[in-house]
């Protein structure tokens, strides 16, 4: 260990931009051992390790980084697996320059980072070569179960740990396919379905059943589901894209972001789209204006990249240094071709027989900071422009759905926000019995806060079910 004065930084190889564009594969690499070893070794066994700290998982990074050098490839990946249940995932799609490798020692010492993303993605997908990850072993029948709305990173989670405790456990999902935003709204460059599918297949082969394409609400109320399980999770995420008041935003062409990823991760998937199939969803050919910032905007670009656009441009209201996506994501977009537009914001969107074909830019300027500690975007007066497009994909962010409304459940409490309402030592909503995790109760957020927050979750119901189980046999006694 300790190696980072000797051994320079390291990321698995990037395609080069012009072929990596042409397809939806992942655009890296991935380390051979021999690299994986020797990117491991840099690490300084830090006293307090800033990157498991600011890990939301608290990762036992530098011990299994020591693993990885020392060759023990096995253990390292046991021990990664310890805290989390989809390593590989968060390997390959947490903003690790923002989270672990943005608070490793050595980076404030100026010598780079420790991979660390890049190291455990390589240890699991050696797992899964291997054959060292093992099937989902249920514990003993507890004659109880549970239902879990939503099957993305939160519900997925909590089924797993439930499941390993003996817990029957039913997955309901409105999609035809588990994963939530992993299956539909995360490109496959990021992040190939393959990898999401072979998780979602362990489950199912451990024994949790999986109720897809199912609406709650439409298929069942809340009630109905409270009374066929012992407790109940909502775990569905936040869904409702922000709006942009504008005139001219009902045109076609405009369109969601939500939308028009899973319209590309569905045809990815060989499924029929007939929306991307004539046009409405689909960039091939087309001059693209994304607008918004996050990493959804990023997905978008990058997407039409791939499609074929003619051009794509994304406008941002603040400068590149506060924006709230991975600058790691800005440089990718950057080098396939896409051009940001930075301190802009669309005033309006003109349209030539109820089609976009262009969108009025003001131009903006930075302010005071607001809460936050951002500054503030503010209208530079008379500095507007038009900027034409053929296709514009909003991607300002999401809010939750009016689920009391949706599940048939006016008693569910919310939030000012929509989202849902917890005790936040029990996460449990207003209902008995009914808990709540991941974006539903902390807003849209990242992935690996939402398998935190699974795994927090499992934890307490786990509590909560033992109690309920043993207050039935004294009622019996």
């Amino acid at each position: 260990m300790l190696q980072f004065t000797k051994v320079g930084q390291d990321y698995p190889e990037k395609r080069a931009a012009g072929d990596r564009a042409a397809d939806f594969a992942e655009i890296s690499t991935s380390f051979v051992v021999e690299t994986a070893e020797e990117q491991s070794s840099r690490c300084s066994q830090c006293g307090v390790p800033y990157c498991s700290t600011h890990c939301p998982l608290h990762n036992h990074i530098p011990d299994w980084l020591r693993l990885t050098a020392e060759g023990r490839l096995r253990e390292a990946y046991e021990l990664s697996n310890a805290t989390s249940t989809m390593p590989e995932i968060c390997g390959r799609i947490c903003p690790q320059d923002r989270l672990c490798e943005g608070n490793c020692v050595i980076e404030f010492s100026g010598h780079g980072a420790v991979t660390i993303g890049s190291v455990e993605k390589f240890i699991t997908d050696t797992a899964w070569e291997k054959g060292w990850v093992e099937p989902l072993a249920p514990g003993p029948d507890r004659g109880q179960s549970i239902g879990v709305i939503g099957a993305g990173p939160a519900g997925l989670t909590v089924a797993e740990l439930l499941r390993v405790q003996g817990y029957e456990v039913h997955v309901y999902d409105r999609h035809d396919r588990a994963g939530g935003l992993l299956t539909y709204g995360i490109p496959g460059f990021k992040l190939e379905k393959p990898v999401v599918m072979r998780r979602v297949d362990r489950l199912a082969q451990g024994g949790i059943v999986f109720h897809q394409s199912f609406e709650v609400g439409r298929d069942a109320t809340l009630d109905e589901l409270r009374a066929r399980h012992d407790a109940i999770v909502i775990a569905t995420g936040v869904y409702k894209p922000r709006a942009i008041k504008a005139p001219g935003v009902g045109a076609d062409g405009v369109i969601e972001a939500l939308d028009y990823l899973t319209a590309s991760n569905r045809k990815g998937f060989g499924d029929a789209v007939p929306a991307w199939d004539d046009g409405s969803l689909n960039a091939l050919g087309k001059r693209v204006v994304v607008v918004g910032g996050g990493d959804t905007a990023m997905d978008c670009v990058r997407t039409a990249i791939r499609q074929g656009a003619a051009s794509v441009r994304c406008l941002y209201r603040r400068d590149k240094a506060n924006m709230p996506g991975s600058q790691r994501e800005v440089k990718n977009a950057e080098e396939e071709g896409v051009e940001f537009v930075w301190l802009s914001a669309p005033e309006a969107f003109h349209d030539t027989g109820g089609t976009v074909s262009g969108v009025q830019v003001s131009r903006m300027r930075l302010g005071a900071p607001d809460p936050s500690g951002r500054r503030t975007p503010e209208v530079d007066p008379g500095m507007g422009e038009r900027i034409d497009a053929d296709l514009v994909i909003k991607a300002l962010g999401f809010d939750a759905e009016d689920l009391p409304r949706l599940f048939g459940s006016p008693d569910l409490a919310v939030t000012r926000w929509g989202t849902l309402r917890v005790d936040h030592k029990t996460m449990m909503t207003s209902l008995d019995g009914v808990f709540a995790a991941g974006d539903i109760v902390r807003g849209a957020s990242l992935v690996v806060w939402a398998v935190r927050d699974g795994r927090d979750l499992a934890e307490r119901m786990h509590a909560y079910l033992k109690a309920k189980a043993a207050t039935k046999l004294l009622e019996a006694a």
